[in-house]
């Protein structure tokens, strides 16, 4: 695990102590072998963070193991200065830099966060946010897409990646067997 990834793991757990809890959000397929990486069932309350719908260049690909590499969320082709929105209600949890990247991580229902990467906070931490709310601007910071801009958006229920796309209706299709 690099030390970015370290840092911001205990940054997205001290998130998560400070967020609500109030509602469960059904995860996981059956039959599904993805153990901490399953995906939730698709809500209607959720936007895609970046306006219009943006092209993903990357998807979900998390590892077979908790502390082997993968990418654990979604990177979105975005431009520099362009809107980062909140996908669902909420509160901004943490704004910071990790890794020389800016970060904000938004914290919702059901123990549920998200985090956009790199993006400047449009507000403090502490602010509630709408589905829809700026809360926060793409910078310029060179990532994994370069020489493209994007938004790498990642999702977590406590310590548990999930797909950010079947938040949005846009996971991948598995068949399963019948029996």
């Amino acid at each position: 695990m690099s030390i970015g990834s370290a840092l911001l793991s205990a940054v997205l757990a001290a998130a998560s102590l400070t967020s609500a809890s109030s509602v469960s959000v059904t995860s996981g397929t059956p039959g599904s072998a993805r153990g901490p990486f399953s995906s939730p069932a698709t809500s209607a309350h959720w936007a895609w963070p970046l306006d219009p719908r943006p092209e993903v260049v990357r998807r979900f690909d998390p590892p077979d193991q908790p502390w082997l590499p993968g990418h654990r969320g979604v990177d979105l082709a975005a431009t520099v200065g362009q809107s980062v929105r909140a996908p669902t209600a909420g509160r901004i949890a943490w704004t910071g830099v990790i890794a020389g990247r800016a970060v904000v991580v938004v914290a919702h229902d059901g123990g549920l966060r998200s985090t956009f990467e790199p993006a400047a906070a449009a507000a403090p931490a502490g602010t509630t946010v709408a589905r829809g709310d700026r809360v926060g601007i793409v910078t310029s910071t060179p990532g994994h897409c370069a020489p493209r801009t994007c938004l790498h958006w990642g999702v977590l229920r406590g310590e548990s990646y999930l797909d950010p796309l079947s938040f949005v209706g846009r996971a991948p299709v598995v068949l399963l067997p019948l029996s």
